[in-house]
């Protein structure tokens, strides 16, 4: 590994800012339905593109964002796990966030319970937050299940005010952790 090339990094996976060559496999991410069933649409180029650009806004702004996540082993691109201000109002508005979304390629083989870990251990051991949330669709069973693996507990579930009041995906759960929960891994 070149020196400097993560942020920080698990075992199998490396966490790092976005770079150009990552606008296209991560495009094709996010146009697949299965990727984006839990998300109102799936995403055009265009729209991708402006998401990493949000991303890296966000990362410049506050020192932390979604980062783009790759496998060690071969520099795979995986999809991004990272921690993002909440910007809508819900009863939480402000708090962090951890999120991820990985390509379906590499479901099922831990990456993003391990990453999650990783991220939390970076957002309380380096950063010094105190308490992370993370959210989901009700039905996002897969990701709910992340959030349990990683300690998370859950707090309340709320309607979310971006989506349409008849969307399967409005109503959402909340999870969250503090730092003192929180057992490092």
């Amino acid at each position: 590994m070149m020196e400097g090339r993560y942020i920080f990094e698990s075992d199998r996976l490396g966490f790092r800012r976005w770079k150009a060559y990552d606008r296209e496999v991560f495009a094709r991410m996010n146009a697949d339905p299965q990727v984006m069933e839990y998300f109102p649409s799936t995403l055009t180029q265009t729209e991708s593109d402006e998401l990493i650009g949000r991303f890296e806004q966000h990362a410049a702004e506050k020192g932390y964002g979604i980062w783009a996540v790759e496998r060690k082993e071969d520099s795979a691109f995986i999809g991004y796990i990272g921690l993002l201000k909440v910007d809508f109002d819900a009863g939480f508005q402000g708090a962090v966030e951890i999120g991820w979304r990985l390509d379906n390629k590499f479901w099922k083989r831990g990456y993003a319970t391990e990453g999650a870990k990783a991220c939390l251990d970076y957002a309380f051991g380096v950063l010094g937050l105190v308490e992370i949330c993370s959210f989901t669709a009700t039905i996002n069973h897969p990701s709910e299940t992340v959030m349990q693996r990683i300690g998370m507990k859950k707090a309340v579930e709320f309607d979310h005010p971006k989506l349409e009041e008849d969307s399967p995906l409005r109503r959402h759960v909340l999870y969250k952790i503090t730092a003192a929960e929180y057992a490092p891994q």
